[in-house]
């Protein structure tokens, strides 16, 4: 199974880099609709797009993948102040830096400084949030608890 995942991750980022998903100034260009914007990405997503939602669909009507693993969903009206905010965050980073998570794993190849370093800040990122989420849950579960009598 790791070696299906692994491969998979290979034809993602050859994907990304093909596509120009890596480039940041392609994707600053793409983002930038009151400059010199450059609609190409828009293939690149609708494609995704395309090939994603047949086969979400599919799985959507499933218990387990076709390896056996359970699907999970996130719950259809799941949106809160946290996801919110997620977002704002997410997309802020990637008009700041033109790189989201996936090409700025595929870009590490080409071991250019400023694609590490963002790299280096969004895993710093992540780890923080873990870190944070367990605080937050260990303050929870360490509240006494009024007994009823």
């Amino acid at each position: 199974m790791k070696t299906l995942a692994f491969i998979c991750g290979l034809i993602l980022g050859f994907g990304l880099l093909l596509s120009g998903m890596t480039d940041p100034a392609k994707v600053l260009a793409f983002l930038d609709i009151a400059g010199p914007w450059d609609p190409s990405l828009i293939l690149v997503m609708a494609s995704a797009v395309l090939v994603a939602f047949p086969l979400i669909q599919l799985a959507s009507r499933r218990r387990t993948a076709l390896l056996g693993d359970a699907i999970a969903f996130p719950p259809r009206f799941g949106i809160d102040a946290r996801l919110l905010l997620g977002s704002a965050i997410f997309g802020v980073g990637w008009g700041l830096d033109g790189l989201c998570p996936g090409p700025s794993l595929a870009s590490l190849g080409g071991m250019r400084g400023a694609e590490g370093l963002f790299f280096i800040a969004m895993l710093a990122g992540m780890l923080g949030f873990e870190a944070w989420q367990r605080n937050v849950k260990a303050s929870r579960m360490a509240r006494p608890t009024a007994e009823v009598s």
